[in-house]
């Protein structure tokens, strides 16, 4: 199943982010999303590489289109400066654990390495928790994000049953009958 940028933007509106969907990055960081400047310290593109990374360890092995999925639900999510920054510190952790158990950052790994690094971490059992410790933590920033943008979007939705998730109009037709075989 090929996820659409227009599947990201139903996830943000599904979250309560519909006005935050036009953003292209949050508050102080350069138009063109290339990273920092000087009235912010957040690195949207290492967040950007990071987070598509994670998905393609903590996506289905069905869904494609990950890429332009993921960086259009970022827009969204990174418009909100205290969310940046969190995800921005917690990636930056994530990173500083690859180098020093793969010598090398997150997005650089195979798929993998990467899915043993985020297994050897805890991240895959963790209980979420934004002030926890660092799998909580990796758990609510990057593995729960992830996932809740993929199952509240409609094509995500399809893949465990959900034909119309939450914020997703799909009339009383899709009421009226049952799920797609």
């Amino acid at each position: 199943m090929e996820l659409t940028r227009r599947d990201a933007v139903a996830a943000l509106a599904a979250l309560g982010g519909g006005t935050l969907a036009g953003c292209a990055a949050p508050r102080g960081a350069p138009p063109d999303g290339s990273g920092t400047d000087s009235g912010t310290d957040i690195d949207t593109e290492r967040i950007r590489e990071t987070m598509v990374a994670a998905a393609e360890v903590v996506y289905p092995s069905a869904v494609t289109g990950t890429r332009p999925f993921v960086e259009r639900f970022l827009e969204g999510r990174l418009a909100d400066p205290a969310h940046a920054a969190e995800l921005d510190a917690v990636v930056a952790e994530l990173d500083e654990l690859a180098d020093a158990w793969y010598a090398d950052g997150v997005a650089a790994l195979s798929v993998a390495e990467r899915d043993r690094f985020f297994r050897e971490l805890r991240a895959d059992t963790a209980e979420e928790n934004p002030d926890g410790t660092t799998a909580q933590r990796v758990r609510y920033y990057v593995v729960n994000e992830l996932l809740v943008a993929l199952y509240a979007s409609p094509t995500g939705g399809e893949l465990v049953g959900i034909e119309n998730p939450q914020g997703h109009a799909g009339g009383i037709e899709s009421y009226q009958r049952g799920p797609r075989s």
